[in-house]
C-alpha cells in the first residue's frame, strides 16, 4: 500500500493527514506569519526566513508581505524573483519558478485541486500536480495557476488569466481560461506598452 506522500507524488487522490503533514503546515505557517510581520528596512531577516521557509532559494529574492504558503519546503525559486503583495502558493506538491521570473499582486499558484464528485469530497481527497514557471516569465495581477502547468520562458501571462494548460514559451497569454494571444516580438523591444513607445 503507498503512502500519503508516494500518492501525492504520483498525483494520486489522498488525504493531507498523517506522515507529519500537519506539523509541516504547522512550520510553514509560523515562519510565514514571522516573514508577514518584518518592517520593510529588514531585508536580512527576510531573506533568513525565505531560506528556512523555502525548499530552495536563489539570489536577491524579494516577496513583499503579506505571502501565503501551504508548505513553503515544496516552493523553489531562482535568482532575481519579484513578487508583489498577496502572493498565496499551495505547494502541497512541487511548485519551480526560474530565474529573473516578476508576479504582480494577487497571484494564486494552486498546484493542488479536489475533485468534482462531490462523494470523493466528502472524504477531504485531494490531489496534487507540479507547477513550472520556467525563467523570464512575467505573470501579471491576479492570475490563478491550476495544477499540472507549466509556463514557458520568458512568456507573459495578462492580468486576471486563469491557466488551467501548458503556456509555450515567448508568447503573450490572457483570459479565462488563458490561451495565447500572440508571440513575442521584435515590436516588444520597440514598444513597451500598447502604443507607448521606448525612448
Amino acid at each position: 500500500m503507498l503512502t500519503i506522500r508516494e500518492k501525492m507524488k504520483k498525483g494520486m487522490l489522498y488525504t493531507d493527514m498523517g506522515e507529519g503533514l500537519v506539523e509541516e503546515r504547522m512550520r510553514c505557517k509560523e515562519l510565514v506569519y514571522d516573514y508577514n510581520l518584518t518592517r520593510p528596512s529588514e531585508e536580512t531577516k527576510r531573506h533568513e526566513i525565505l531560506k528556512q521557509l523555502l525548499g530552495s532559494v536563489g539570489k536577491e529574492p524579494w516577496i513583499e508581505t503579506p505571502v501565503h504558503l501551504a508548505y513553503g519546503s515544496n516552493t523553489h525559486i531562482g535568482d532575481h524573483f519579484y513578487a508583489n503583495f498577496n502572493l498565496v502558493v499551495v505547494d502541497d506538491i512541487d511548485v519551480h519558478i526560474g530565474n529573473n521570473v516578476m508576479f504582480a499582486p494577487n497571484v494564486t499558484i494552486s498546484a493542488t485541486g479536489h475533485p468534482v464528485d462531490p462523494e470523493l469530497r466528502k472524504t477531504a481527497a485531494q490531489f496534487s500536480i507540479p507547477v513550472r514557471i520556467e525563467d523570464g516569465v512575467w505573470i501579471g495581477a491576479g492570475v490563478i495557476i491550476l495544477p499540472g502547468v507549466t509556463i514557458g520562458a520568458n512568456s507573459v501571462i495578462g492580468a486576471g488569466s486563469v491557466v488551467t494548460k501548458d503556456v509555450p514559451a515567448n508568447v503573450v497569454a490572457v483570459g479565462n481560461p488563458c490561451r495565447v494571444l500572440r508571440e513575442i516580438s521584435e515590436r516588444d523591444k520597440e514598444y513597451y506598452y500598447k502604443d507607448l513607445k521606448v525612448e
